[in-house]
């Protein structure tokens, strides 16, 4: 039987080191840890997801400064926000829900965060600080993916690893996390020639291309390990339709057909959807603690 690489149990463990965390550190630093969330017009998923991080900041003891602008707010209105939270000092993280109205910049808003406050370690000092080696805000997703790696024990030096999808947010952190634990890392992406005949070379397989059930039998070899990044809303089937639900989550893995061939995977829901949000809250305590003089006792957390 694989291992299931459960992300809602290890957020919940996390979770709770956070919130005592934070009530231990509260009698010096007088306020709690301050997180803004910036979410632009009205796209359904971001919506969700944004609901998602505050719920999670109310249950440790963030407090959250979410920010729901309009669709068609101006790129300089925007940057004056972000200005405005960089030197508000009750907030310590603050994180730009992507993706952005096609009328804004997504770079120039994401240099204009204060590298010190980025939550999801996009900005390009922290990029560069994770090309580098050095210590800093890392991205949330790949990140929580290695936290699930570590905490299953699964060994990542010497492994050849290939990760399809190169975005900024995830595939090219994820390569560089990586390759820093010593895996041997292939990036594939959407013009990659003869995919499946490079996936089946993995030792372990990290997918987030963004294209539901992309990824099935063919693809894997046996005693891989599989971590499905990808969460996608498709319409059900006609017996579940007449029950009244409408659609289905599923990721970029076909998880029915390698479920019982390789040797781990991650569930979607369940697997590294909790872990990202998890991860976001870890990189603003780590940054309350900093900001307010106190022992930085979380960074064993972080990548």
């Amino acid at each position: 039987m694989p291992n299931i690489l459960d992300g809602r149990k290890l957020a919940q463990e996390i979770e709770l080191i956070l919130k005592q965390t934070i009530e231990s550190g509260l009698e010096v630093a007088k306020r709690p840890p301050g997180l803004a969330v910036i979410r632009v017009g009205n796209d359904p998923a971001s919506e969700v997801y944004v609901n998602y991080k505050e719920k999670a900041c109310y249950r440790i003891g963030v407090k959250s400064f979410a920010k729901h602008l309009k669709e068609d707010i101006s790129l300089e209105e925007l940057i004056e926000i972000i200005e405005r939270l960089n030197e508000d000092k009750n907030v310590d993280g603050i994180l730009l829900q992507l993706p952005l109205p096609s009328h804004l910049d997504e770079a120039s808003l994401l240099r204009s965060i204060d590298p010190d406050k980025d939550a999801d370690g996009l900005h390009p000092l922290n990029l560069g600080r994770l090309v580098k080696g050095e210590k800093g805000p890392r991205s949330c997703t790949p990140a929580g993916v290695m936290a699930l790696l570590e905490r299953n024990q699964i060994k990542i030096e010497g492994k050849r690893a290939v990760v399809v999808g190169r975005s900024i947010l995830v595939g090219k952190p994820m390569a560089l996390m990586l390759g820093a634990a010593n895996a041997t890392v292939t990036v594939a992406h959407s013009r990659t020639k003869n995919l499946s005949s490079l996936t089946r070379e993995a030792d372990l397989l990290v997918v987030a291309a963004g294209k539901p059930n992309l990824i099935g039998n063919d693809h894997v070899n046996e005693n891989c390990v599989v971590i499905d990044v990808g969460i996608h809303r498709l319409p059900t089937d006609q017996k579940n339709l007449q029950e009244g639900q409408k659609t289905k989550l599923c990721g970029d893995v076909k998880m029915s057909e390698i479920e019982d061939k390789v040797a781990a995977y991650s569930p979607v829901p369940g697997g590294v959807g909790p872990m990202t949000v998890t991860m976001l809250l870890s990189n603003t305590v780590d940054r309350w603690q900093k900001h307010c003089g106190l022992p930085l006792t979380i960074s064993h957390l972080l990548p």
